[in-house]
């Protein structure tokens, strides 16, 4: 993980269904990770800040180590490398059950590691569990905590706070100067369509797991990246998948992540499959970008899985501009996250779109701008009245959003609206990214 402030990391490891995602959730103290009695919901590493007693560290909460998930191997692998970068390892377990022999493996693995470690007894409500077996493991004093309650959870976090003093502040030692915030990119598509392998690439390394499992991606991911000289937040989140197909608890909640991933995010990538094209369920994604007014790039991923030509490229090229006339301004760009081809040209593209929806209009220029179309095409009259600009203004970046304060809303057709957008569109340059235009009435004289 990389972070500007190089805070210390925090690792949550434990077997499947001890509680850790509710553990973390509670010491970030909001809901960062997914909690389902299911086990095993977890399987990628999530990071989240964490600030106690003016302490700052980053939790990372990791797959359940189990020898019997089917992703166990690629889970113990993401496991083995967010206890590498950990400077605190919390190894957790189910206080109201019997040591299991998984638990004595992870204890083992624990030794075998170094990593200093504090051992949480999780699920500690009631005062008639038997806490003696805890003290088998042999990693010292336990903090019995209820994760759901909140019980216990301050004291531990002072302990937390007491193993990290002894490491240096690193803003004590590096001059404070000003924070650039990193373009944040939700990397959208429906199950399957290789968002965590294009995550994987452009980290340089295996941080998410991949499957052939459709849906193995079950939260939204943050992870912090350089491409091509860019700087990303990339949010890798489930694949949505239709209402029809969310036959369980889980999806519903993986679709929420992925909803709030878009909704924060600054620029979306929807990763469609070569030789599935588009689907009615990718349309839907593209219209909960656009309606959350976020730029979009498009990626036509896995373009290595057979010989594609270039006319068949032109072709889908075509197909998907017929196909989503409201992402017009949406750049397309052929991939394969797998071998890496395109991969730096999509994160250009996101760059471009990055600086585009943060564009400013300069208020007398715009102005300008909307008096020339007017002048140029009037607007046509209805019932024998006519549509007046009085003023615009910008009154939002992120995307670029208009207010034109007009005699009356009700007289500008949808057309004519459509008309000043590409009007200012070519005028500001701004062909990558969504442009929002609000009428509203206004009292006065006209110009």
């Amino acid at each position: 993980m990389r972070n500007d402030q190089e805070l210390p990391v925090v690792a949550i490891v434990g077997r499947p269904n001890v509680g850790k995602s509710s553990l973390m959730n509670r010491l970030a103290q909001h809901q960062v990770a997914l909690v389902e009695a299911t086990a095993g919901v977890t399987r990628d590493r999530i990071y989240a800040p964490c600030t106690w007693r003016a302490r700052s560290f980053l939790l990372v909460d990791t797959g359940g180590l189990s020898d019997e998930d089917q992703f166990w191997q690629a889970i113990a692998q993401q496991v083995d490398e967010a206890i590498a970068e950990a400077a605190l390892v919390l190894f957790v377990v189910d206080a109201r059950l019997p040591l299991t022999a998984q638990d004595e493996w992870v204890a083992r693995r624990m030794r075998r590691l170094g990593k200093p470690v504090l051992l949480v007894a999780n699920k500690a409500e009631s005062r008639n569990i038997d806490t003696s077996d805890v003290y088998r493991l042999g990693l010292g004093e336990p903090h019995f905590v209820s994760a759901a309650h909140g019980h216990g959870t301050g004291d531990l976090l002072d302990a937390i706070v007491e193993r990290l003093q002894m490491l240096p502040r690193q803003d004590d030692e590096t001059p404070a100067g000003p924070a650039v915030r990193p373009l944040a990119v939700a990397i959208v598509g429906r199950p399957n369509a290789g968002k965590s392998t294009l995550v994987n690439r452009a980290l340089g390394e295996h941080r998410m797991t991949v499957s052939d499992v459709p849906g193995t991606t079950t939260d939204a991911v943050d992870v912090e990246v350089q491409v091509a000289g860019g700087r990303y937040l990339l949010i890798d989140t489930a694949g949505l998948r239709r209402p029809a197909r969310i036959d369980a608890k889980l999806e519903e909640l993986a679709g929420l992540h992925a909803r709030r991933a878009i909704a924060r995010a600054d620029v979306a990538v929807l990763l469609l499959e070569a030789d599935e094209g588009l689907t009615e369920q990718d349309k839907r994604i593209v219209k909960l970008a656009g309606d959350a007014g976020i730029g979009l790039v498009i990626g036509v991923n896995k373009w290595d899985a057979r010989a594609h030509e270039a006319r068949e490229a032109d072709s889908m090229l075509a197909g998907l501009r017929a196909a989503l006339p409201a992402a017009h301004y949406a750049p397309i760009v052929f991939l394969s996250g797998l071998t890496g081809l395109h991969v730096d040209k999509l994160f250009a593209e996101v760059a471009r779109v990055g600086e585009q929806i943060d564009l400013r209009m300069p208020t007398a220029q715009l102005n300008r701008e909307i008096e020339e179309a007017l002048y140029q095409q009037p607007p046509p009259s209805v019932k024998g009245k006519q549509l007046k600009v009085l003023y615009a203004t910008q009154v939002g970046r992120r995307p670029p959003h208009v207010v034109l304060f007009v005699n009356d809303p009700e007289l500008c057709h949808f057309s004519y609206q459509r008309y000043i957008e590409n009007r200012l569109r070519q005028a500001f340059g701004l062909t990558l990214a969504p442009l929002r235009i609000t009428l509203r009435k206004r009292q006065g004289r006209p110009r």
